[in-house]
């Protein structure tokens, strides 16, 4: 492709989309056309952003009445939502009843978890709300990259960081045919997981130097695994979740535990994952125990692995908001694009973070 594809982000003012416009800074094929922002609109990015000052010194954030008009410029446009939940479904239904209006073509990846389920029923028992787009549910995909090589729909929906991390340690277990399908997952996050809005669980002087479960084997993000393991596999899993925050602010450390059917060593199963993933240029498989500073701020997932004989744990570490959020999308974007899958993602993690 000669020309860059506009770039239109939701949820303009939150960490995701700032990641997301850190990575459109230096993607080769993406420019950013429009960020909305309904809390900040006519005020400069670079304001929210700091760090992006130098990418955008005086792009503003628009309005959500401008978009419809942006969405008609060109023939394709790129939609990353990073909205809210509950609130992303109406304003990409939106968007693509204003693309197709125009007669031009929107290719969205949706961060937030409105399309992540397969049905409304499925959606609305987990977040206990009505659906904000429902007949455009069948037009979204979810699954994380690694376990589909193309989407059947036109658009996707990517899984959350949790369920990225969970994913990629678990679904090459099940589709080996390695363990049993009753999975034990411990989950450590960092604080820009809970987003930008200050809440107590990620004020910095009761989070420092702490460590704590919370949602502990009901957490929402299960039925979301459990969807998107059936998905990559084919076996309805039984995920036994529990998630905790850290005292970092970038960062997922994922460990996942299950009995071995067969006698399995360290040296096989870590083979076993290397062969899995030969294929997936943002996967490594290590044979230390993998490190988050090693992957932040990247869009790399470093897995490890040891066995006892009977049991395997497969350790799981990745960026939150970049592989887990907005690189995850970027890599999305750019298959949906027909782009190479690694353009603008590339970048090694810059260590000591």
């Amino acid at each position: 492709m000669n020309t860059r594809t506009p770039a239109i982000v939701l949820g303009g003012t939150g960490y995701v989309a700032g990641e997301l416009l850190r990575l459109i800074a230096g993607h080769p094929q993406l420019e950013v056309a429009a960020v909305l922002s309904d809390s900040q609109p006519g005020q400069k990015i670079a304001d929210a952003f700091p760090h992006l000052r130098c990418a955008y010194p005086e792009l503003k954030f628009s309005a959500a009445d401008e978009l419809p008009a942006i969405v008609g410029r060109s023939p394709v446009s790129a939609l990353f939502s990073a909205a809210p939940h509950g609130v992303s479904a109406a304003i990409v239904d939106r968007l693509l009843a204003a693309a197709s209006v125009a007669g031009t073509r929107i290719h969205c990846v949706d961060i937030s978890a409105d399309f992540r389920y397969s049905s409304q029923a499925a959606y609305e028992a987990v977040y206990k709300r009505a659906h904000g787009a429902p007949e455009r549910i069948c037009e979204f995909t979810c699954a994380v990259p690694e376990h589909l090589s193309a989407s059947p729909t036109p658009h996707v929906a990517h899984p959350g960081c949790f369920a990225t991390a969970t994913l990629l340690a678990s679904v090459p277990l099940l589709a080996l045919g390695l363990t049993d399908t009753r999975l034990f997952v411990t989950g450590i996050t960092g604080s820009t997981g809970s987003g930008r809005k200050p809440v107590e669980g990620t004020h910095h002087p009761l989070r420092h130097s702490d460590l704590y479960a919370y949602g502990a084997l009901s957490h929402r993000h299960v039925p979301e695994i459990t969807a998107c393991a059936k998905r990559a596999t084919g076996i309805e899993a039984e995920f036994n979740f529990v998630p905790h925050s850290g005292p970092f602010a970038r960062g997922i450390h994922v460990t996942v535990q299950a009995s071995l059917k067969g006698s399995t060593s360290t040296a096989q199963a870590l083979d076993a994952l290397r062969s899995f993933y030969q294929e997936c240029p943002f996967v490594r498989i290590g044979d230390a125990a993998p490190r988050v500073k090693d992957v932040a701020a990247s869009n790399y997932a470093h897995l490890g692995a040891v066995t006892n004989g009977h049991s395997i744990a497969v350790m799981s570490v990745l960026d939150n908001l970049n592989k887990g959020a907005a690189g995850g999308a970027v890599q999305w974007m750019n298959r949906l694009l027909g782009i190479a899958e690694t353009a603008g993602l590339a970048t090694p993690a810059p260590g000591w973070t």
